[in-house]
C-alpha cells in the first residue's frame, strides 16, 4: 500500500497549478455557452503505467465539483496504447479549463511510474531494489515519490528531515566519517544513518562506524564487487551515480542491496495522453 503521506498538501499543489494556468480566467473557454454539457474521453497514446489519478481528480473537482469521472483502469496498472482510461461528464467550459492542468499531472506522474517500472523489471531475479532520490521537480516531490511507488520502486528519504545522509561536505566539515556518524548518533538517536563513500578507503572507515547504510558513490563495477566482499553482509550497501537502464542489471549483479537513481524523477518523458469530446 502506498504511503498516504505522499497525498499530503495535494489540494494546495493542485491549486497552485490551476492558479498559474487560469489566472484571471480562461478567455477561450468563455466563448462557449455556460450551459453547454459535454462528455470527454482520455485516451492513452503509448504503453504506460498509469499514475496520478488523485491529482487528476482534484483538478476537475476544484474547477467544478459537479464534473463526474468514470475511470476504466486501476491506479498503477500497466496499459497499452489506444486504451480509453476514463470518461468525464460536465459543463464544456469547465472541462476545457481543467484539461491541461489535469493532463499535466497524469502525464508526468505516469511517466515517472513507467520509467521506474522499467528499472524494476531490469532488476528482476535479484534481491536489489531501485530507490528514488531528492532530485525531483520543485513542488512535486511527494507526487513523484508516490509515482515511484506506483511503478514498483522504493522510496528513499522524503527530505532532509526524516533520515540522515552524511555526504562529502558533511564529512569534510565534521573532520571524518567516524566523527560525523558519532555526532549523528548522539544528536539523533534512533534515526537511520547513511554514509556516502567515494573510495574503498572511505568504505573501510565507514564499516567501523554504527552507520546503517553505506553508499558507494560513482564506484567502478570492480570496486563494487570488492566493496561487497569487504562488507561481508555487515551493512546495507547502496550504489549511486551513473546509473542507467543499460547499467543497472550489471550493478545489481555485484550483490549490493539498493541502487538509487535521479533518472526516476529528474529526466522524465511525459506519457502521451489526449482528451477529446465525444
Amino acid at each position: 500500500m502506498i504511503n498516504s503521506i505522499f497525498l499530503k498538501n495535494l489540494d494546495t499543489t493542485v491549486k497552485t497549478a490551476l492558479d498559474e494556468d487560469i489566472g484571471s480566467g480562461d478567455l477561450t473557454a468563455h466563448l462557449i455557452a455556460d450551459d453547454t454539457l459535454s462528455q470527454a474521453r482520455i485516451t492513452l497514446k503509448e504503453n504506460a503505467i498509469i499514475c496520478g489519478r488523485p491529482w487528476f481528480n482534484a483538478v476537475f473537482q476544484q474547477v467544478d465539483p459537479s464534473i463526474t469521472i468514470n475511470w476504466h483502469i486501476e491506479e498503477g496498472s500497466e496499459q497499452s496504447a489506444d486504451t480509453i482510461i476514463c470518461e468525464l461528464n460536465g459543463k464544456a467550459r469547465q472541462l476545457l479549463t481543467a484539461e491541461r492542468s489535469a493532463l499535466n499531472f497524469l502525464q508526468l506522474l505516469s511517466g515517472t511510474a513507467t520509467t521506474t517500472h522499467r528499472y524494476v523489471n531490469a532488476l528482476r531475479g535479484t534481491d536489489c531494489k531501485i530507490l528514488d532520490t531528492r532530485k525531483t521537480i520543485p513542488g512535486l516531490r511527494r507526487a513523484q515519490k508516490y509515482a515511484v511507488a506506483c511503478g514498483g520502486g522504493k522510496n528513499h528519504r522524503l527530505g532532509l528531515y526524516d533520515q540522515i545522509l552524511i555526504k562529502e561536505n558533511h564529512i569534510n566539515a565534521a573532520g571524518s566519517i567516524s566523527q560525523a556518524v558519532k555526532s549523528a548518533q548522539l544528536k539523533y538517536p534512533g534515526i537511520l544513518i547513511e554514509v556516502e563513500t567515494e573510495s574503498l578507503t572511505q568504505l573501510k572507515e565507514a564499516l567501523h562506524t554504527n552507520a546503517d547504510i553505506l553508499m558507494l558513490d560513482n564506484y567502478s563495477v570492480s570496486d563494487m564487487h570488492q566493496a561487497v566482499k569487504l562488507n561481508h553482509g555487515q551493512k546495507k550497501l547502496e550504489v549511486s551515480g551513473n546509473v542507467t537502464l543499460d547499467t543497472v542489471s550489471e550493478i545489481a549483479a555485484t550483490g549490493v542491496d539498493y541502487i538509487s537513481s535521479g533518472n526516476l524523477t529528474k529526466d522524465i518523458k511525459s506519457i502521451d495522453l489526449s482528451m477529446r469530446f465525444i
